[in-house]
């Protein structure tokens, strides 16, 4: 199995980065610097034309040499950076590619707070700092940052080398878009995937005698063709024990790991756990990122929902290959505000017809609380629908189901 993970990076990607280096985040930018009068080089600084990693080190094999020109200071020589400054350097602008990448594709989150340069930096970016708090643009934005700690602290845990020699004792994965397809046609009606989730960031709790397990069985009985568990603690006090729980629990339904995916080691982490499908978010992955996912998401076996939020994220997926599962999440990022019209925008005209070329099943998310609304969503093209705070919030969430859908959809 292919253990090289690439960064958001490429050759080609960096030169595109470089010559949109005006196109940056809200919050600060990033500049060529001119160089009109050159003199003599104090030292030679490189930078990455290629970049990947494995799962034991990053690897930065290729270098152009960018010249740094001594000022009317004193002057730098090179002996004088020591090594580990120099590396930072290098990682420093690194991230600035990936952060330029992911900007040029209509990405606003990033990936970790952004920092000024390291000490010595004498390159080919000017930082200008527009905030001096540096404070996440939204709740997704806040996610991210800590995810970005977290993730790393679990890799240091479980390497990659580690999960996969695990992978050889866990079940086999369970089909989780056939259960959609299967559903679908059984009922009428989109599929459901009903979620599993005690709190979220804007609603707090929503159910104070929270059983995982026990909510699970009830979806299932309910006619939930697919169940999602909220895997994060630090915002939806969820966890991967409560997915491994319902795996184990004796529930068939097939299981999707809702976690906010950065890197590729989460998948693996995921399908340890339990899980047959991962949610991958297009306003936090670039094109790459998202198309490299989801490779690994076929050598596992598992099912990649692809989420969007608005027609600029749309259309960056459809021109993904491999792409067979995506989510259309209605609620704006920023305000948090819902509005289930979202689903019928992005699915209207030429999307639409992609959409239905390539055989793509597209879910709907968030807002749906009736079978009005269920209606408006199938009607607009959805063949299955994610629901969480309408069901778990239910006394018996089997009976919620049928007050969703207007009917018993168990049989």
């Amino acid at each position: 199995m292919d253990s090289v993970m690439p960064l958001r990076t490429t050759t080609a990607a960096t030169a595109t980065a470089a010559s949109a280096a005006a196109t940056v985040r809200p919050r600060f930018s990033f500049q060529l610097l001119a160089n009109p009068r050159p003199r003599k080089p104090a030292f030679s600084l490189p930078v990455p034309t290629t970049i990947f990693t494995t799962h034991r080190a990053r690897i930065l094999p290729q270098f152009t040499p960018v010249r740094a020109q001594e000022d009317n200071s004193a002057l730098v020589s090179e002996s004088t950076i020591p090594e580990g400054d120099a590396l930072k350097i290098k990682e420093w602008e690194v991230e600035r590619f990936q952060d330029e990448i992911a900007a040029s594709q209509g990405i606003k989150i990033r990936r970790r707070p952004t920092t000024g340069p390291p000490l010595h930096y004498v390159g080919p970016f000017e930082f200008r700092m527009q905030n001096e708090g540096n404070t996440p643009i939204n709740i997704l934005e806040e996610i991210i940052w800590y995810k970005d700690k977290e993730v790393s602290q679990m890799k240091e845990k479980k390497p990659l080398l580690l999960l996969k020699k695990l992978l050889s004792g866990v079940p086999p994965t369970r089909d989780f878009l056939g259960a959609l397809k299967e559903s679908y046609s059984r009922t009428g009606l989109p599929a459901l995937i009903a979620e599993v989730k005690k709190a979220s960031p804007s609603r707090g709790v929503l159910r104070e005698n929270f059983n995982p397990v026990e909510i699970a069985k009830a979806y299932e009985r309910g006619g939930a063709a697919c169940l999602s568990v909220l895997t994060d603690q630090k915002y939806f006090q969820g966890s991967f024990e409560n997915l491994e729980a319902i795996r184990n629990a004796g529930v068939e339904c097939p299981l999707l790991c809702k976690e906010f995916v950065i890197e590729a080691w989460q998948i693996y982490y995921a399908r340890v756990k339990g899980a047959d499908a991962i949610l991958l978010i297009a306003a936090v992955l670039p094109n790459l990122d998202i198309q490299y996912m989801i490779k690994i998401c076929k050598l596992l076996g598992l099912t990649a929902l692809v989420e969007v939020h608005d027609e600029m994220e749309m259309d960056r997926v459809l021109g993904i290959d491999g792409v067979e599962l995506i989510g259309i999440n209605n609620r704006d990022l920023g305000t948090f505000k819902v509005d289930i019209s979202n689903t019928k925008k992005l699915l209207e005209g030429e999307r639409g017809e992609r959409i239905r070329e390539k055989g793509i099943i597209v879910v709907g998310e968030s807002g749906l609380f009736t079978p009005a609304d269920i209606g408006y969503v199938q009607e607009a093209g959805v063949k299955a629908v994610l629901v969480g705070e309408s069901l778990v919030k239910q006394e018996d969430p089997a009976k919620g189901i049928s007050g969703l859908f207007g009917k018993d959809i168990s049989c």
